[in-house]
């Protein structure tokens, strides 16, 4: 599988996101085998966060990387209201103790909120000195946040990118090639099945022999520094999701991609959801 560095170490550029998990305790054993299974297909950043089923998903990611931790690249997010000095380090804490670690290798701030960048981040080094954490982040943040942050010890930037989503193409992506700072793109497969549901998308694939899903994750990763973390449970689309590491699309396929889904021509507000 191709690989990136982020935060020093090599990791895979497609992993697995988690939001949604821990929401059903019905659906608990097929999301734990759903982590376990992609892991054996070589997908081993895990993508989590304190918000997901506040909490619950951490414990989802406990049990299915139980016994497997040094094969995990593991990314959790704190919340903006529990950014503040003492609010990281409680956070990172329950964190820890929910994921069964002793470190979390990429620590996030999910998104900007009402306490100041250097006091966030002044909390994160903290963590770092105390081994809680090995490197730290943010999410949604756009290229005047991150100016602003102007701070070479941030590892990434996770942002929402996808064919229906590519406001970022117009500056941001760019942004931080030049920085050397990784791209994490979150629902780069789009959310609610439309996107895969695309008729120019399915041509596209139906030409590669491969799915929309996989069309839709090839696409994100055609920009070097862009790392995919789509989220699956179904064992289809987690081979899926893998396969997408091999297919490359030719200029005629991002030529119908643009007809049917434009990129900016102007700056627009970074989309979140």
């Amino acid at each position: 599988m191709q690989t990136i560095t982020l935060g020093g170490v090599s990791v895979p550029r497609i992993g697995q996101g988690t939001w949604h998990m821990g929401e059903d305790a019905a659906q608990r054993q097929a999301e734990v085998r759903a982590l376990r299974e992609g892991l054996d297909m070589g997908m081993t950043l895990i993508d989590t966060a304190e918000m997901y089923a506040e909490g619950g998903a951490e414990e989802i990611v406990a049990e299915a990387i139980r016994g497997r931790r040094d094969e995990v690249y593991l990314v959790s997010k704190v919340y903006p209201h529990n950014a503040s000095t003492t609010g990281v380090q409680a956070a990172c804490e329950r964190s820890l103790r929910r994921l069964g670690t002793d470190t979390i290798d990429l620590y996030l701030l999910h998104w900007r909120g009402e306490y100041p960048l250097s006091e966030t981040v002044a909390a994160f080094e903290q963590l770092r000195e105390q081994g809680k954490i090995r490197r730290w982040g943010v999410s949604n943040f756009d290229e005047a946040d991150l100016e602003e942050l102007a701070n070479p010890d941030c590892a990434t930037n996770q942002v929402l990118y996808n064919p229906e989503a590519r406001g970022i193409e117009y500056d941001l992506i760019d942004w931080q090639a030049q920085q050397n700072m990784p791209l994490m793109a979150y629902c780069p497969i789009g959310q609610g099945g439309a996107l895969l549901r695309d008729a120019t998308l399915q041509r596209i694939a139906d030409k590669h022999t491969a799915t929309t899903a996989q069309v839709a994750l090839a696409w994100v990763m055609r920009y070097p520094g862009v790392i995919a973390i789509p989220k699956a449970v179904n064992l289809d689309h987690l081979r899926q999701n893998a396969g997408a590491d091999t297919l490359r699309l030719d200029a005629d396929d991002l030529a119908r991609i643009d007809a049917a889904y434009p990129p900016p021509s102007r700056k627009q507000p970074l989309e979140m959801i």
